[in-house]
């Protein structure tokens, strides 16, 4: 293989987006350099998020004069699939802060707003706090707000899973529950007493994303830690279910660009099965390849393709049209659930059908070529694509739109339909637009 070849993934999505992406690539790059090193040593991911911390990712969606980018949601994910190339790892300990950088822009003006704008603009990274062990109902947490009527504050008790990013984060992006029963949400500082943060994670893959428990025991919480609303923006569950789809073809990336130049490097033939002098010149490992890399080729097409409708979704907030306004939500996460089920088929497919380019000893851990699938799979697991096929399914026949809500738990008793209600209420304004 030439090394000087031209990539193939295709023109940017935009005219500035070479320009933009430049200096980043040029951290990807030392990412990558180091990627299979730190699957086999678990070296945790510190210097590469504060490397990326410092060329500005973490701000690339503020505006030029809060020190970010002003990039669009499709220039963040086609840059989100390069670096998903160089290490998802990476994308994931990301991801959280990511949602949280949108939910701000997205949020109305309010002091809130103007100081959390302030702080990520001085490059403050947050990290998730999501989800819960256990046999919870729906609707309800474990974590708890408790008034200390001493201090003039609140306390904070309970435990997460799946922390994502948090243990390279300076503020955990976490839900409680309140004396009254609401949901709230809380944005708690890493480094206060009483946090702490465990590298628990024992997953086949993703094991550099810090995605364990983080304990929370008496945590003293200003009222100015509490959100205004517990709401995420209205296109929050397909940018989170896009981050991973972008991973996803990043990791198909990485596979199609690593199995090149081990074929090319190859010198031993399989005799009596092969016509060819060179490896590199067997048609059927040829066409192996060209496989794997067209289906990383499909899979990035699409997660950008789906970022185009999430952009539409975030500009439709200042859209005084309040049906425009519901049509571009319920159709954005259409869009991202159309490329959940084929691209998470796409970049299993390639990684492994990539093995069947080389010969035994590419399963050799010192390759670690084996880290693309189990990255794959597992991100594949974190949100069951069956139900994107169906919700999909459900609005082209029936109308009826995404549900606005989702969530994980036990379901209340004698609800047993409490994870379908919302689909099952009927079509809403948007729906029925397109219906018609």
């Amino acid at each position: 293989m030439t090394a000087s070849l031209p990539s193939s993934w295709g023109q940017g999505p935009s005219d500035r987006y070479e320009t933009l992406v430049a200096p980043l690539r040029r951290v990807f790059h030392r990412i990558r350099e180091r990627a299979v090193q730190r699957e086999l040593e678990h070296e945790l991911l510190f210097s590469e998020v504060q490397a990326l911390r410092d060329a500005g990712l973490t701000r690339w969606r503020l505006p030029p004069e809060l020190g970010g980018q002003g990039a669009t949601l499709p220039e963040l994910f086609a840059a989100l699939i390069e670096l998903g190339e160089a290490d998802p790892n990476v994308v994931n300990a990301l991801r959280s802060h990511l949602g949280f950088v949108e939910e701000v822009i997205d949020s109305v003006d309010s002091p809130w707003r103007t100081h959390w704008l302030q702080r990520l603009a001085a490059g403050d990274f947050s990290g998730s706090g999501f989800s819960e062990t256990g046999e919870h109902v729906l609707g309800t947490l474990g974590t708890r707000l408790t008034p200390d009527v001493q201090a003039g504050q609140w306390r904070l008790n309970g435990a997460k899973f799946y922390t994502t990013g948090s243990l390279y984060a300076d503020w955990i992006n976490l839900t409680a529950q309140a004396p009254d029963g609401r949901i709230v949400g809380v944005l708690v500082p890493t480094k206060s007493e009483g946090v702490e943060i465990l590298d628990d994670w024992d997953g086949f893959g993703q094991q550099l994303s810090a995605s364990g428990t983080a304990r929370f025991e008496n945590v003293l919480i200003d009222d100015a830690l509490i959100k205004p609303s517990a709401e995420r923006f209205r296109y929050s569950s397909g940018f989170f279910q896009l981050v991973h789809v972008a991973t996803l073809a990043g990791i198909a990336r990485a596979a199609a660009s690593e199995v090149a130049p081990l074929v090319a490097a190859r010198t031993r033939i399989y005799g009596g099965r092969t016509q060819v002098r060179r490896f590199s010149e067997d048609p059927q490992i040829l066409q192996v390849v060209g496989r794997v890399h067209s289906l990383a080729y499909v899979a990035g097409a699409a997660a950008v393709q789906a970022a185009r409708a999430l952009q539409r979704a975030a500009d439709a907030r200042g859209s005084g049209d309040e049906q425009a306004r519901d049509e571009a939500y319920a159709l954005s996460d259409i869009e991202v659930s159309q490329t959940v089920t084929v691209v998470t088929d796409l970049a299993l497919e390639a990684t492994t059908r990539l093995f069947d380019a080389l010969g035994a000893s590419a399963a050799k851990r010192g390759y670690g070529l084996d880290r693309h699938w189990r990255n794959a799979r597992t991100l594949s697991s974190h949100n069951p694509r069956v139900y994107h096929d169906r919700q999909v399914g459900n609005w082209h026949v029936n109308g009826t739109p995404p549900p606005a809500k989702v969530g994980i738990g036990t379901a209340p008793v004698g609800d047993g339909q409490a994870a379908s209600a919302s689909e099952a209420s009927g079509p809403s304004k948007a729906a029925a637009v397109v219906a018609a």
